[in-house]
């Protein structure tokens, strides 16, 4: 429906970049607005008052690993309910060394399915929506990192 893809640098090498974002719990520990957390490595749900106008009321997320290849990549399916809607994210981060000893993360994510309100917002505002929501969880991951 809607991809999405990018790169972040990381100062760190492969193998800790790798084991801290292959961590569904330490991912989840970065959002600063998650609420009712219940985490473990490979599955967690928690609870967000979204900042989006056209979705009312809390999201209830889950996530959960569906690939794991150590120190090279990681997969998530990532759920998340609203009150009349819901919508579907595959993820997939790639860990590649960086010339200067540090990281390259290459990630995408695809939003492929969204059910009843979602589906009435044009695509564009979606885009938009979940490229700044995609941008604000990175820089909580860099912070939380550093």
């Amino acid at each position: 429906m809607i991809e999405f893809a990018g790169d972040r640098s990381f100062h760190q090498p492969v193998a800790e970049i790798a084991a801290k974002l292959s961590d569904i719990a330490f991912l989840v520990a970065a959002l600063p607005d998650a609420q009712n957390v219940q985490a473990s490595s490979d599955r967690a749900s928690w609870k967000l008052k979204p900042k989006l106008a056209f979705i009312a009321g809390s999201l209830d997320t889950t996530m959960e690993t569906t690939e794991r290849v150590e120190d090279q990549a990681v997969a998530y399916k990532i759920f998340t309910k609203a009150i009349g809607a819901t919508s579907t994210v595959l993820t997939r981060l790639e860990f590649h060394a960086a010339e200067n000893g540090g990281t390259t993360v290459h990630w995408t994510g695809n939003l492929t399915e969204v059910t009843g309100l979602l589906k009435m917002v044009p695509k564009g505002l979606l885009q938009g929506t979940a490229e700044k929501v995609i941008n604000d969880v990175w820089t909580a991951i860099e912070a939380k990192l550093a």
